[in-house]
């Protein structure tokens, strides 16, 4: 099926599948029936207005009603979904939007105090941008009361989803995936968590990742019942599981670790949640342990932007297996471990992890990064190192990628390490990932100072403010080297920076 073919289905069948949003700028109550409704009336007026198959549709919204609404448009015009972190600031989104060439760009007039005017005004030239529409008036005429045309035909195997990650490059990919692909991944995954389909699920992920993408669109396509904040806020999450009944949720440490604390603090009944999915991001034993002791099932899972799940556990793997592998490959999923020259190493030994499945991308938007990426035969190298166990339990050993994964998002270092070199203060920098017990991992900067130089954190968080790039990319941490250790060709050995932190 294409995406509006499976929303149209899921409406006919859980018309009435409860959507709650928990927000103080858009909270609503609503159900699957009345948002596929009102996105099919938006992507009526998308076709009139010229917008067709292979048009890019560009989302920068929170988790509200209205990206639902925009992703069903998007699909009923045949279009391509776009989902945008809101965060970014214009550098990263000027770049997504002159290189994916959108046609239409949807975000908040106003949200965590940023003018998203402003934002795309400070993009510069965008020649492709047709129409800005800010969620308000402009909005609302798009999915007003008219007719629902025949939604317009598209191959399920066409470009669907246009998903971007920061990768290992300073400039975003753009990751292209099919709605086979991801439709594949949302029944492989239903059919991996068990239960009767109808779990209620609460999802902390932006929609503008991969992850907080696929839990919009279970909703629209399976009709599972769904619990949505706009903003983290551990307290709140607590008191949501307790009033809906959710059994099934997703996160990284930061957020479980900091709802359960918030529930033992408040008193708040979490006894429904059943599983928990961890993923994006190192998990401290202790903390599967504790949730072990209560009756939650916590157990990893292992992806990307490019390949979403590639594997998970589930809730009867042993305990140790939770505790220390990313489970098993998912139903038609496959792996294999190589060396540096994509030959396969012996059984048991670490290498580089590849992959092929239904869900796994098309490639991305940018075609001179697909050689790079793939293996003859379509393997994916994901630049991670791992090895899987004599049970066939998936152990990530290493990291290959140069990225730094902060509460499950991905930093590239080389971006980090542009911005620092930018400062008059440093002559040399490297940026690498140091433990934290919040977020898993927080950016280190290491840096060499020129000659009676001084530097602070805060001067470091001002230049980063002053860059225009996402907050989250700013370091946390200050290193102050007399040199960076390097290695006889000069490469920074980056290993010996982390094993420091």
């Amino acid at each position: 099926m294409s995406f509006i073919e499976a929303m149209i289905v899921a409406a006919e069948r859980a018309a009435a599948a409860p959507l709650t949003v928990a927000s103080d700028i858009r909270p609503c109550t609503t159900a699957l029936g009345e948002v596929i409704a009102a996105g099919r009336r938006m992507g009526t007026r998308m076709t009139a207005s010229g917008v067709g198959p292979g048009d890019i549709v560009g989302c920068m919204v929170p988790n509200w009603r209205e990206w639902l609404v925009v992703a069903v448009a998007a699909a009923q015009a045949g279009a391509v979904m776009l989902p945008i972190v809101t965060i970014y600031g214009a550098k990263e989104l000027g770049f997504i939007l002159r290189q994916s060439g959108a046609r239409w760009l949807f975000t908040p007039d106003h949200f965590r105090g940023v003018d998203y005017d402003r934002v795309v005004a400070d993009c510069g030239a965008l020649p492709a941008l047709e129409r800005h529409i800010a969620t308000g008036p402009a909005f609302d005429a798009l999915e007003a009361d008219g007719p629902i045309a025949d939604p317009v035909r598209i191959d399920p195997d066409d470009m669907a989803l246009l998903v971007y990650t920061s990768g290992t490059t300073a400039d975003p990919k753009g990751v292209m995936h099919s709605a086979r692909g991801l439709l594949a991944e949302l029944a492989t995954m239903q059919a991996t968590r068990g239960g009767d389909g109808n779990d209620a699920v609460i999802s902390p992920w932006p929609p503008g990742h991969v992850a907080g993408a696929l839990s919009m669109y279970r909703y629209l396509c399976q009709g599972a019942p769904l619990v949505l904040m706009d903003q983290w806020d551990a307290s709140l999450a607590a008191e949501l599981v307790e009033r809906h009944r959710v059994t099934t949720s997703s996160g990284t440490p930061f957020h479980l670790s900091g709802m359960i604390a918030a529930a033992d603090a408040n008193g708040n009944d979490l006894s429904s949640l059943r599983q928990y999915l961890v993923g994006a991001a190192p998990v401290p034993p202790s903390l599967i342990a504790r949730c072990q002791a209560q009756g939650l099932a916590v157990y990893h899972c292992y992806g990307s932007s490019e390949h979403p799940t590639v594997t998970s556990g589930v809730v009867d793997d042993p305990l140790d297996k939770q505790l220390h592998t990313e489970g098993r490959a998912i139903m038609g999923s496959e792996m294999r471990f190589v060396d540096d020259d994509g030959h396969d190493v012996a059984a048991g030994e670490d290498g580089e992890i590849c992959t092929r499945g239904p869900e796994l991308f098309m490639g991305y938007l940018d075609p001179t990064l697909n050689a790079a990426a793939f293996l003859p035969g379509g393997w994916y190298r994901t630049g991670d190192i791992g090895r899987v166990d004599a049970d066939g339990y998936l152990l990530i050993t290493d990291r290959k990628k140069d990225i730094i994964i902060r509460g499950g998002e991905n930093i590239s270092s080389k971006e980090v390490e542009a911005v620092l070199l930018s400062h008059p203060a440093i002559v040399d920098a490297a940026a690498v990932a140091a433990p934290d017990d919040r977020m898993g991992e927080v950016v280190l900067a290491c840096v060499v100072l020129a000659p009676d130089a001084a530097l602070t954190l805060d001067d470091v968080r001002n230049h980063f403010a002053g860059a225009g790039i996402a907050r989250q990319k700013t370091p946390e941490r200050l290193s102050i080297l007399p040199e960076l250790p390097r290695n006889a060709s000069g490469k920074v050995l980056k290993h010996a920076l982390r094993q420091t932190a």
